[in-house]
C-alpha cells in the first residue's frame, strides 16, 4: 500500500471516530441540556468535512473544529467528548507545524478551551478538563513530531555517511588504478627501451661479432624476462585474495627495491652510458623503497630514451627524516621528454608517500631529477 493510500485510510477511520463519539454524545444528552437536532448535526457534518482536510489545511482546521465546539456550548449542548473534533485538529498542527507555532496556536486554542468551559460551568468552577485535554494534545502532537524529525535527521545522516562511503571508495579505486597505471607504464617503458637498445645493438654486431649479438640478444632476454616478472606481480596485486595462488606465476616475484638499482645500471651501460651509483642507505621502509626504486627506474629511462648523454650519476642517501635521491646525466639538458607521464609520475609517486620529487635541466647543462621521501611512512600504499 503505497503512502497515499495509507494517508487516506488514517484519515477516514479519524473521520469516523469523531463522527461516532461525537454523534453519539450529541444524541446521547445530558438531562436539562439541548436535545440534538438538524442543526447539532448539520455542525456536526461541518466538523466532520474539516477534519477530513486536516492536513492540507491543519491551523484552518483546527479553528473550523474550535468554531463548532464554540456553537455547541452556546446552543446549550454538554458532553465530554464534543471538543473531539479540536482536539485532533489541535494534534494535527502540532505534528505539521513548528514548535513555535504550536506554542502560539496551541496557547490561543487552550484559553478559548478554558473559557467555553467556564461558561458551561457557570462560572462556578475552574474549568480544569477544559484546560487538561488540549494541552494533552499539544504534548501528544510535539512528542510525534519529534519523532519524525529524530528519524529524518538520522536518514540523512545515513544518507550522508553512504555517499560519503562512496566518495572514499571511488577515490580509492581512482588512486588504485593511478597507481596501476605508473607501475605499468614504468615497468613497460624501462623494459621497451632496454630491449629497443639491445635489439639495436644486436642488428648492428649480428654479421661483424655474433658473440656481441648474442649477449645483446641475452640482456634483452633478461630484460623481457624481469619486466613479466614484475607485470606478474601488479596482475597478483589485482586480484581477489581467493584468486591469488592460482594459475601460473601465481608465486608473484617482490616488489622491486633500491637493492635492484644495480641492474638498471647494468642495463644503461649495456647501451653504452657510464653509470655511478652511490647508494648510502640501508634498511627502508618498504613503500620509500619501492618509490625510490620506481623514481630511479624512470629517472634512467629517460637518460636512455631522450638525454643523448654519456654518463649519468645516481646518487641515493638517507637521514633521519628521509631519503634524497638524484638523477645526473651530461647530456642535451631538456632530457627530450617534456612533462610526460614519467615525470608526472614521478612526481605523484613521492607525493603519495608525503614527498616530492622534481626533474629539470641543470644550467651548466645535464638534467637532473631530485627527489625527497620522509622516512617513517610505513607500509603506504604506492
Amino acid at each position: 500500500m503505497g503512502l497515499r493510500a495509507r494517508r487516506w485510510l488514517v484519515d477516514g477511520a479519524v473521520t469516523a471516530l469523531v463522527a461516532v463519539v461525537v454523534g453519539l454524545d450529541l444524541w446521547w444528552s445530558v438531562p436539562g441540556t439541548r436535545a440534538a437536532d438538524g442543526v447539532s448535526y448539520g455542525l456536526l457534518g461541518v466538523t466532520l468535512v474539516a477534519v477530513a482536510l486536516r492536513r492540507h489545511a491543519p491551523v484552518v482546521v483546527m479553528l473550523a473544529c474550535l468554531a463548532v465546539q464554540a456553537a455547541f456550548t452556546l446552543l446549550g449542548h454538554r458532553g465530554e467528548l464534543l471538543n473531539l473534533a479540536t482536539l485532533v485538529g489541535l494534534f494535527t498542527v502540532a505534528v505539521q507545524g513548528s514548535r513555535r507555532r504550536t506554542v502560539v496556536v496551541g496557547g490561543a486554542v487552550v484559553v478559548g478551551s478554558g473559557l467555553l468551559g467556564a461558561y458551561a460551568g457557570g462560572w462556578s468552577s475552574a474549568p480544569v478538563p477544559e484546560l487538561l485535554w488540549p494541552t494533552v494534545s499539544l504534548l501528544l502532537g510535539e512528542a510525534v513530531r519529534g519523532h519524525r524529525e529524530l528519524r529524518r535527521e538520522h536518514a540523512d545522516r545515513e544518507a550522508r555517511a553512504a555517499a560519503e562511503q562512496e566518495l572514499l571508495a571511488a577515490d580509492r579505486i581512482r588512486q588504485e588504478r593511478l597507481r596501476v597505471a605508473r607501475d605499468v607504464h614504468d615497468v613497460v617503458a624501462h623494459t621497451m627501451t632496454a630491449v629497443n637498445v639491445q635489439m639495436g645493438v644486436a642488428v648492428a654486431a649480428f654479421d661483424r661479432d655474433p658473440t656481441v649479438a648474442r649477449e645483446a640478444l641475452a640482456q634483452a632476454r633478461r630484460a623481457s624476462r624481469d619486466a613479466l616478472g614484475e607485470l606478474r606481480s601488479a596482475v597478483a596485486l589485482l586480484r581477489e585474495p581467493a584468486d591469488r595462488g592460482r594459475g601460473s606465476g601465481a608465486d608473484a616475484s617482490p616488489a622491486p627495491t633500491l637493492a635492484d638499482i644495480a641492474r638498471l645500471a647494468d642495463q644503461v651501460r649495456s647501451a653504452g652510458i657510464a653509470v655511478t651509483v652511490d647508494d648510502r642507505t640501508s634498511a627502508l621502509p618498504a613503500a620509500v623503497a619501492a618509490t625510490a626504486y620506481r623514481i630511479v627506474q624512470e629517472a634512467l629511462t629517460n637518460v636512455v630514451k631522450h638525454s643523448l648523454a654519456s654518463q649519468v650519476v645516481v646518487t641515493v642517501e638517507a637521514s633521519d627524516a628521509a631519503v634524497t635521491i638524484e638523477v645526473v646525466d651530461d647530456g642535451r639538458g631538456d632530457s627530450g621528454a617534456g612533462e610526460g607521464f614519467g615525470r608526472r609520475g614521478m612526481a605523484e609517486r613521492a607525493a603519495a608517500i608525503g614527498g616530492w620529487a622534481t626533474s629539470g635541466p641543470l644550467p651548466r647543462g645535464g638534467f637532473q631529477v631530485r627527489a625527497r621521501l620522509p622516512l617513517g611512512t610505513g607500509e603506504g600504499v604506492l
